[in-house]
C-alpha cells in the first residue's frame, strides 16, 4: 500500500509539472498571436498606443488559459506518461502488481482539481478582466457602440409587471437606445402591459425613456386603454429589476460574467424576454470542466502508456493529440448545436467530456488487457 502510494504522489507530481509547464507555454504562445493580432487592428487607430495594445492582451491571458486548459492536460499528460513509460517506470510498478487505474488515480484527481480551481477560482476573475479588455477594445479599437448596438440600435425585452396586476408582465420596445454616460437612454418606446394570460391591458407610448433605481422614467408618455379615450402626456415610473448593467451584459458575452453570478442572471433574462441560451450553455460548460480536464489525462494515458519496445509510439502520441483536436472539434459542433436549440444545453455541454471519458476507458481497459 505504501509503495503505491509513494508511485502515485511521485506521478502526480510529475504530472503536475508537465501541466504546468504546457499550460504556461500555450497560453504564451496564444496570447502572443493573441498580441500579434491586436497590433494588426491598432495599425489604423491613433489612440490605440502600444501599451493600451499590451494591457488587452494581458487582461485576456487568464480567459485563454481557461479554454486552453483541457489541451494542456492532454499534452502535459501525453508528455509525463509517455516519459515514464519510456524510462521503465510504469512498467516496473505494472509489472510489480500495481494496476494502472492505482496510479492513474490521483493525476485523474489532479487533473479534475486544475479544472474545478479554473471554473470556481480562476474563471470570476478572468471574466471580470476580459469584461475590461472588452470595454477598452470597444473604446479605442472599434468603432461600433459597443455591446448595445444591436439590431439596427432597437431595443426589445420583456419584464414583469405587478404593478397593474398580478402575474403582470411588460413588454418594451425602444426604436433607438444608447448610453449617456452611465444612464441608459431610449427614444421612441412602446410599452405594452399584459396580464398573466398574455391579455393586452394597456399600451404607453412615450418620446424618450430612461433606465433609474428600480424604473423606467417615461417622458412624454401618453397611456391608451382600450374603449377609453387616451390620457394626456405626462411622465410615468415604470417599476423593473433591470440595471444599466444588467441591460448590457445581456447583449455582451457571457465570458465576461462570473460562474457564480450566472444563476441569477439567467434567471433575470428569463424573466425579461432575453434569450438565455448563450449564457446556460456558458455556464454548465464551465460546469463540466472538471469532468473534460480529467477525461484528458486518462485520454493522455491511454494514448502514451504503450511500451516503447512494441514500436508505433510516434503513432500513439500523434493518434492522442489527433484525439484531443477531434474531442475540441464535437465540442464546438456540439455548442453550435446547444445555441440553436436543437440540443438540449445540458447534452451540449456536457456531451464532448462524456464521449472522451468512455474513449479513455475503452483505451485503459484495452491496455490493461494487453
Amino acid at each position: 500500500m505504501n509503495v503505491s502510494v509513494t508511485l502515485s504522489a511521485y506521478i502526480s507530481r510529475q504530472f503536475m509539472l508537465a501541466v504546468t509547464g504546457m499550460l504556461l507555454g500555450l497560453a504564451g504562445l496564444v496570447s502572443m498571436f493573441d498580441f500579434i493580432e491586436l497590433l494588426r487592428r491598432s495599425a489604423s487607430k491613433p489612440d490605440a498606443t502600444f501599451g493600451i495594445v499590451s494591457q488587452i492582451a494581458g487582461l485576456r491571458l487568464p480567459f485563454i488559459a481557461i479554454q486552453i486548459l483541457p489541451f494542456a492536460v492532454l499534452l502535459g499528460g501525453i508528455l509525463c506518461f509517455w516519459r515514464l513509460t519510456r524510462s521503465s517506470e510504469l512498467i516496473v510498478a505494472r509489472a510489480a502488481g500495481i494496476s494502472a487505474w492505482e496510479f492513474l488515480a490521483a493525476p485523474t484527481f489532479c487533473a479534475a482539481l486544475f479544472g474545478l480551481l479554473a471554473t470556481a477560482a480562476v474563471s470570476p476573475v478572468a471574466s471580470i478582466m476580459l469584461g475590461r479588455a472588452e470595454a477598452i477594445d470597444n473604446a479605442v479599437l472599434r468603432t461600433g457602440g459597443g455591446p448595445l448596438a444591436l439590431n439596427g440600435g432597437q431595443l426589445w425585452l420583456r419584464q414583469s409587471d405587478h404593478a397593474l396586476v398580478p402575474q403582470g408582465v411588460a413588454i418594451i420596445h425602444a426604436q433607438s437606445v444608447g448610453l449617456r454616460g452611465q444612464v441608459l437612454a431610449a427614444q421612441q418606446v412602446s410599452v405594452f402591459r399584459l396580464d398573466g394570460n398574455d391579455h393586452l391591458l394597456a399600451r404607453i407610448e412615450a418620446a424618450e425613456a430612461t433606465l433609474g433605481d428600480g424604473a423606467w422614467q417615461l417622458e412624454s408618455a401618453r397611456t391608451v386603454r382600450s374603449d377609453q379615450l387616451p390620457e394626456p402626456l405626462h411622465a410615468i415610473a415604470l417599476p423593473t429589476d433591470l440595471t444599466v448593467s444588467r441591460v448590457q451584459d445581456s447583449f455582451a458575452s457571457p465570458d465576461t460574467l462570473s460562474v457564480w453570478a450566472l444563476p441569477d442572471f439567467i434567471g433575470l433574462l428569463e424573466r425579461s424576454g432575453f434569450s438565455s441560451i448563450r449564457h446556460r450553455l456558458h455556464f454548465q460548460t464551465l460546469l463540466a470542466l472538471p469532468l473534460l480536464s480529467g477525461t484528458m489525462a486518462l485520454v493522455s494515458a491511454g494514448f502514451s502508456m504503450r511500451p516503447a519496445r512494441r514500436g508505433g509510439v510516434a503513432r500513439m502520441i500523434g493518434g492522442g493529440v489527433a484525439t484531443g483536436f477531434a474531442l475540441f472539434m464535437v465540442s464546438k459542433i456540439a455548442a453550435e448545436f446547444g445555441q440553436s436549440g436543437a440540443l438540449p444545453v445540458a447534452l451540449a455541454a456536457w456531451a464532448p467530456a462524456l464521449a472522451g471519458l468512455m474513449l479513455a476507458l475503452a483505451l485503459l481497459l484495452h491496455t490493461e488487457d494487453g
